[in-house]
C-alpha cells in the first residue's frame, strides 16, 4: 500500500509520515517548487528517512501535477495511491475536482460545498445554532447602519476575525485579533475588512479555556475522535497551541457528532471551542484539514492518521480493501509540546508576570513523559531544520 503525502513543509505532516511508515505503508512526499530552497519554510517531510521518495511539483499547474503524479504512482504499482492532502489549499483543489482526482487516486476528504460550509463563521455560526451547539454571541451591523455607530454599540473586550482567515493566506496567529479599546477595535475591523472586501465577523470575549475535538469521519459518521485542552501557546497574546494534552470531554464529541451528521462530512476536522467566564464550551470555528495539533493524534496513540489513510486506501481500491485496526481510545492526560514554541512562550508568560506558566514550560521541556510534536530522535533531520528556519526568522526582524 501506498500513499502520497502533500504540503510537507508543515511541521503537522511529519506526524503522519512517520506514523504511516512504522504501520508498513510505502510513503511518498510532495511539494510545491516555492519551497526548494526556502530557508524560513522548508520541506521537513522531505529530510525524512520514514519517506521513501520525495517529488517536487511545479508552482504553475501544481494541481494538475499532482494527479499525474497520482498517476504515475498507480500505474507503476497497479493501484491507486491513497492521496493525503495536508495544506488547506492542496485540499481546496482536490476537493474541487473530487471525481477527476478519483480516477488516480483513493480520497477521504470533504467536498467542495463542505469545505464552504465550515470554512464560513457566519455560516457555521447559524448552523451550529440550530444544532443547539452553544456559538459566542456575535454583534451585527443593522440596516443602514454606518461603521461608527456600529462599533459604538460594541461592548470591549471583543473578538474580530475575517469569515474565512484561510482564504485569505494568513496564519493561524493572524486570523484573529482580540481588541480592548475603541481604537483598537476600529483599526482590526478595517483591516480584516480590507483583506476580505467584506466586514469581518465580531463576538463577545470569552476569558476561558481553549479546547478542541478532533475527528475522521466518513459520510456523516465519526470513525475515531480525540479532544485536548490548551496549556500554552504562542505568541501568548493569542496564537496557535505550543503545549496540549488529551482531555476527554463527551460533551464536545457529542457537539462534533451533531455536525458531521447534519452536514454529512467526510474527512479530517478539529473544531475549536472557548470556555465562557462560566467554564462552558463555546464552537469558535471548524478546521476541515490537518490541523496544527495533530501530532497529539500519534503521541496519544490514536491510530486515527492510519484510520484516515486505510480509508482513503479503501475507497480508492474497492477489490482490494485493507482491513481496518480497531480503534484504541486515546492515553488520557498524554501532554504534547512543540520545544521551540513553547520555550518562547515561557519568555513571553515571564515578561508578562506570570512566573508559573513559565516555570511550567521549563518542567514539560524536561520531563520524558511529555513528548515533542516535531522533534523525534530517531528522524532527527526534518527537526533540525526546523529549528534552524526559526534562527534565520529570527536573524531578519
Amino acid at each position: 500500500m501506498v500513499a502520497i503525502v502533500t504540503d510537507v513543509h508543515y511541521r503537522m505532516s511529519l506526524a503522519l509520515i512517520r506514523e504511516l511508515d512504522q504501520s508498513g505503508v510505502e510513503v511518498i512526499t510532495c511539494e510545491r517548487e516555492g519551497h526548494r530552497d526556502s530557508r524560513s519554510s522548508p520541506a521537513l517531510g522531505a529530510l525524512s528517512r520514514h519517506a521513501s521518495r520525495h517529488v517536487w511539483l511545479p508552482e504553475e499547474g501544481y494541481p494538475e501535477g499532482l494527479w499525474e503524479l497520482c498517476r504515475e504512482i498507480g500505474l507503476g504499482r497497479e493501484c491507486r495511491p491513497a492521496l493525503l492532502p495536508v495544506g488547506a489549499a492542496t485540499l481546496g483543489q482536490v476537493a474541487a475536482a473530487r471525481e477527476r482526482f478519483q480516477e488516480v487516486c483513493g480520497l477521504c476528504v470533504p467536498a467542495a460545498g463542505q469545505l464552504d460550509l465550515l470554512n464560513s463563521k457566519e455560516r457555521l455560526a447559524a448552523l451550529a445554532e440550530e444544532l443547539r451547539i452553544p456559538v459566542p454571541k456575535g454583534f451585527y451591523r443593522r440596516e443602514g447602519e454606518d461603521t461608527d455607530a456600529f462599533l459604538a454599540r460594541i461592548p470591549l473586550p471583543c473578538a474580530v476575525k475575517p469569515v474565512c482567515g484561510e482564504k485569505l493566506g494568513l496564519t493561524a496567529a493572524a486570523r484573529y485579533a482580540i481588541v480592548r479599546t475603541p481604537g483598537e477595535l476600529a483599526a482590526a475591523f478595517a483591516r480584516f475588512r480590507d483583506l476580505a472586501g467584506e466586514d469581518p465577523v465580531v463576538q463577545e470575549y470569552l476569558p476561558g479555556g481553549a479546547l478542541g475535538c478532533s475527528v475522521l469521519a466518513q459520510e456523516g459518521r465519526v470513525l475515531s475522535s480525540i479532544c485536548h485542552r490548551r496549556v500554552r501557546e504562542y505568541p501568548v497574546s493569542g496564537g496557535p497551541s505550543s503545549c496540549c494534552v488529551c482531555e476527554d470531554r463527551p460533551d464536545l464529541r457529542a457537539y462534533a457528532i451533531r455536525l458531521v451528521e447534519e452536514t454529512g462530512y467526510t474527512g479530517l476536522a478539529m473544531l475549536e471551542f472557548k470556555e465562557d467566564g462560566a467554564g462552558r464550551p463555546r464552537l469558535l470555528e471548524v478546521n476541515p484539514r490537518v490541523w496544527g495539533t495533530f501530532p497529539l493524534t500519534r503521541i496519544a496513540g490514536s491510530g486515527l492518521p492510519l484510520l484516515w489513510f486505510l480509508q482513503s486506501w479503501n475507497a480508492g481500491n474497492p477489490s482490494n480493501p485493507a482491513a481496518l485496526p480497531e480503534q484504541a481510545p486515546p492515553r488520557p492526560r498524554k501532554k504534547m509540546i512543540f520545544a521551540a514554541s513553547d520555550l518562547m512562550a515561557a519568555a513571553g508568560y515571564a515578561r508578562r508576570g506570570k512566573p508559573g506558566r513559565a516555570l511550567g514550560a521549563l518542567a514539560d521541556l524536561l520531563n520524558p513523559a511529555v513528548r515533542d510534536g516535531l522533534f523525534e530522535w530517531g528522524d532527527p533531520l526534518p527537526g533540525l531544520a526546523y529549528f534552524r528556519s526559526l534562527l534565520a526568522k529570527e536573524r531578519h526582524r
